[in-house]
């Protein structure tokens, strides 16, 4: 009898792994904000190119080696945050005709879809700025993983993208050259055990 109860066991055992084994790659990880980065560029004037950064990112995703189409990612980003390494651009940036950070504090961004071939991925997912959400896509580089010095382990991302300036009501003019807002995400996550 006792023997039969050990096999019973062991067969249940089997059945919840074989049950588990779609998923058994998945990992979960906490965005790590001071590795993190959401930059931009944007024609200015159509004379040069302005580059800047959101310094406040946080967030978390879920990757699937085995199956990387049920990844996702969910991510915030203070608005407030904004950084073109110049004081007064900034609070201009921030003010009604351009972020409006006050009125919109947050923008997010949630997956709809990943796939993955190799180390290269489209990921489409909504962006939710200025109080719109809209639909982008992202192009994804799988940069690397392992274990840090201290005890962790850890996966890194490159994203790159663009939106419409306008698509987002933020309708400022200026010029055409400055219509398109250049995105560039790394994102490096913390495995959460």
């Amino acid at each position: 009898m006792k023997h039969a109860f050990n096999s019973r066991g062991v067969f249940s055992l089997l059945a919840l792994l074989l049950l588990m084994a779609p998923t058994a790659w998945a990992q979960n990880y906490k965005i790590d904000p001071s590795h993190s980065f959401v930059q931009f560029r944007i024609s200015h004037l159509g004379f040069s190119i302005l580059n800047g950064r959101f310094n406040d990112v946080s967030g978390h995703f879920l990757y699937d080696k085995g199956d990387p189409e049920t990844s996702f990612v969910k991510m915030e980003v203070k608005t407030g945050s904004i950084d073109s390494n110049h004081a007064e651009r900034d609070k201009h940036l921030r003010g009604e005709h351009f972020l409006h950070a006050d009125k919109f504090p947050v923008a997010t961004f949630n997956s709809i879809s990943f796939s993955e071939e190799g180390k290269t991925g489209t990921l489409i997912g909504e962006l939710t700025l200025h109080g719109v959400t809209r639909q982008i896509e992202l192009y994804v580089q799988r940069l690397g993983e392992g274990s840090d010095p201290w005890g962790g382990y850890r996966l890194g991302f490159k994203a790159q993208g663009s939106i419409k300036l306008k698509e987002f009501d933020i309708n400022y003019d200026l010029g055409p050259a400055s219509e398109e807002l250049r995105l560039d995400l790394y994102i490096e996550g913390i495995r959460a055990y």
